[in-house]
């Protein structure tokens, strides 16, 4: 008897590529919750930045629990896993590291090349489609506090306001270093291109946060061999449609600016909220942390020779010591005259997005798969 988590929409797309349906199959690690205690206690956060024997759990955690569920896929006779999922869940004292996935067989496929994919069947129609061939489910993650130092220089720099030069560097390079990590484990495959990114930020332990990037390592041949894989946030059809235009995908721009209000701005707010109308100090603080993260990913743009950059997005939240973070995502892109869609155009059931049919405050909204999850950044404070 199959029991499958994909669609129908799916599972009819994905037959259009020869791939059939398989099982649901899960891989998981669990860790004491007082093992991951002792190790955050006394952490070296004076500087703030990577805590670097928590990522190392967290990754450690993380892959085992994809192994397992590449075993178990493999064990059915499955050609491939689609619509991976990797989540961190507490129960009780204990700390459950969780992969899921739907596993699939390739009808007429070759044996030996199994491949893993983060993205939805329907996502991975439109990037077939469009060249790119899956290769493995990947990672990049990096596990990071704002430090007592940082603490300081925020407070000193809260006298007068602004953008905390120290700290927006510092959540700068811990945000790229995810994403050089997943550029790495996609060369160590062989892929030149990671697709259907999702980006998730993600409290762990008192003061701990993790950044974590998933994707599908592909290759397709009409992007060459270049020095490091061409990342992309963009869904399957946004790829489809780029490709139809000519383009192809350079890399996921990140950027972040981390700004405090200020001491004086705080009493001019303060008295600004016993009347109506605008705050004018919030507002121009605001405007101005925005407008450095367009600018920086404009100049990282302009260094890789890009043509542009597209689905462009904006988050906000707050940070502690009375900070606030603008971060945007987008993803650059360059003409390139060899790309081109296997089908003059998409199929209905690629398009449209398969809706939630069951819902409950009562259970952990963690276990939504990707298909029902938003593109883009989870954020809790």
């Amino acid at each position: 008897m199959l029991i499958t988590g994909l669609s129908g929409n799916e599972i009819w797309c994905l037959a259009q590529k020869g791939i059939a349906p398989g099982g649901v199959v899960v891989g998981n690690s669990i860790y004491s919750q007082g093992f991951v205690r002792g190790i955050t206690t006394g952490l070296k956060t004076m500087a703030g930045g990577e805590l670097e024997d928590i990522t190392q759990l967290i990754t450690e955690g993380r892959k085992a629990a994809l192994l397992r569920m590449e075993v178990e896929a493999k064990e059915q006779g499955a050609d491939g896993l689609t619509g991976v999922v990797t989540d961190i869940k507490r129960i009780s004292s204990m700390i459950e590291f969780l992969a899921v996935g739907s596993a699939v067989k390739q009808v007429g496929g070759v044996p030996g090349q199994f491949f893993s994919s983060a993205c939805s069947g329907q996502d991975l129609y439109c990037q077939i489609d469009a060249g790119y061939r899956p290769v493995h489910f990947v990672l990049g993650n990096i596990a990071y506090a704002l430090g007592i130092g940082g603490g300081i220089w925020a407070a000193l720099k809260s006298m007068s306001g602004g953008e905390v030069d120290s700290i927006s560097g510092m959540i700068n390079n811990t945000r790229h270093k995810a994403l050089e990590r997943l550029e790495a484990e996609a060369m160590k495959v062989g892929a030149n291109c990671v697709v259907d990114i999702k980006t998730s930020i993600l409290p762990f332990g008192t003061g701990v946060k993790e950044m974590v990037l998933v994707g599908t390592a592909s290759h397709n041949p009409c992007l060459g061999n270049p020095p490091k894989p061409y990342t992309s946030e963009l869904t399957g059809e946004e790829l489809w449609n780029l490709t139809q235009l000519g383009y192809q995908p350079l890399r996921l721009l990140m950027a972040s600016s981390v700004c405090a209000l200020g001491i004086g701005g705080g009493i001019k707010t303060f008295f600004s909220s016993f009347s109506r109308g605008e705050v004018d100090s919030m507002t121009k603080l605001i405007y101005q942390a925005r407008e450095n993260c367009v600018s920086r990913i404009r100049t990282e743009a302009e260094e890789i020779g890009a043509d542009g950059v597209l689905d462009l997005k904006l988050f906000m939240h707050d940070m502690p010591g009375g900070m606030i973070e603008i971060l945007a995502i987008g993803t650059a892109f360059k003409r390139n005259p060899d790309v081109a869609n296997a089908s003059p155009t998409l199929p209905a059931q690629a398009i449209i997005r398969d809706r939630s049919t069951f819902f409950s405050s009562d259970l952990d909204q963690n276990s939504m798969s990707h298909s029902q999850r938003p593109n883009g950044v989870s954020s809790e404070s």
